[in-house]
């Protein structure tokens, strides 16, 4: 039984983003020192750079890696990107992202429980609102034998209490796939469940056609930017929730303008420079023994947005293992700028 007051999707939209919801999502950087502790002034740097662009984030997702992140770093993390939000009019989206659902739900009633205590308030609702927090994500529990049945149950227990959520289609870490049925029928019975991210790479949701409900799409797989959007007329995704917005956003958003105005030719020229950018930078980083290479690329590409032509001669970006990023790769990600010509001249440090 839905525990939130909040009864449509549109109340959500109206309540969380009274603009209408953004285009452009981003899963953000986590910054760490040498001693492996979070480096927040690193990471509000990041945040307000990148808040002239993107006001909307999911935080611990894979990018931020949240998979990695201990229950206590987290809770630190929270802390300090709670301030930061109000701070610089960002909106979070908590990640929530659990091999196990039951875990996960758990894990969003700990973190509700948690909210309402900060707020000194019983209303769920008014401490996400007073948090500037737009609901949790969650992904399929994990497991490529699991039935269609067991992952629809699952996400209605999680969906079942009440809060807005975002349903995260990754096969790449999940095994398995939310197919259209499952899709269709937690569409139908949570209108709490609000906005759907696709980084399967086939977009099986979409391109079945189904009706969404309402319910906002947006997609996770990088590359080809122009192709993907927008939703109306071809009936594409509504906007992306990438890890490149991380350093991308202005070019992203500007293809995304682009296709509105009917410039697809531009738009696409644009879309391909970023996609040789990003795809290149993801390629290398998928050698490096640690890390993940969402979050080890995009690391790679904000040192030198951050610290501009001369970021070699900085310390190289810690990762959440402990170890540096290697120089050699971030001399490789410095080429693909310079080649692209999307080195800046000045840092935004």
């Amino acid at each position: 039984m839905i525990s939130v007051q909040v009864q449509s999707r549109k109340e959500i939209g109206q309540l969380h983003f009274p603009f209408g919801i953004p285009r452009l999502w981003c899963p953000p950087l986590t910054h760490y020192r040498p001693d492996g502790s979070l480096d927040t002034n690193r990471i509000a740097s990041h945040l307000r750079q990148l808040s002239h662009h993107v006001k909307t984030y999911l935080v611990f997702g894979s990018t931020g890696d949240g998979w990695e992140l201990s229950d206590v770093e987290m809770s630190e993390l929270l802390d300090f990107l709670i301030l930061q939000a109000e701070e610089i009019d960002i909106r979070l989206l908590i990640g929530v992202l659990r091999p196990d659902a039951d875990v996960a739900r758990r894990r969003i009633i700990e973190i509700v429980g948690y909210l309402k205590q900060k707020c000194d308030t019983s209303d769920p609702e008014k401490a996400l609102t007073q948090c500037r927090i737009c609901g949790f994500t969650v992904c399929a529990p994990k497991g490529k034998e699991l039935s269609q049945s067991f992952i629809r149950q699952k996400l209605f227990e999680i969906l079942d209490l009440g809060y807005p959520t975002a349903l995260y289609q990754l096969p790449q870490v999940t095994e398995n796939e939310i197919d259209t049925e499952t899709f269709a029928y937690l569409a139908d019975g949570f209108p709490n469940f609000y906005l759907f991210k696709d980084t399967s790479g086939t977009d099986n949701i979409l391109r079945s056609k189904v009706d969404r409900r309402g319910i906002f799409m947006v997609r996770g797989m990088e590359g080809e930017y122009h192709r993907w959007y927008p939703a109306q007329p071809q009936g594409l995704y509504d906007g992306f929730l990438l890890s490149s917005a991380n350093c991308f956003a202005p070019q992203l958003k500007r293809i995304m303008d682009l296709k509105d105005q009917g410039k697809h030719e531009e738009a696409e020229l644009l879309s391909a420079k970023i996609t040789r950018v990003v795809m290149d930078g993801l390629n290398r980083a998928s050698k490096i023994p640690f890390g993940n290479a969402f979050a080890n690329s995009n690391k790679a590409f904000d040192h030198f947005f951050a610290y501009g032509k001369d970021a070699l001669k900085y310390p190289s970006p810690m990762t959440h293992s402990g170890n540096p990023l290697p120089e050699e790769f971030l001399q490789y990600v410095g080429d693909l700028l310079e080649d692209e010509d999307l080195m800046p001249t000045k840092g935004y440090l």
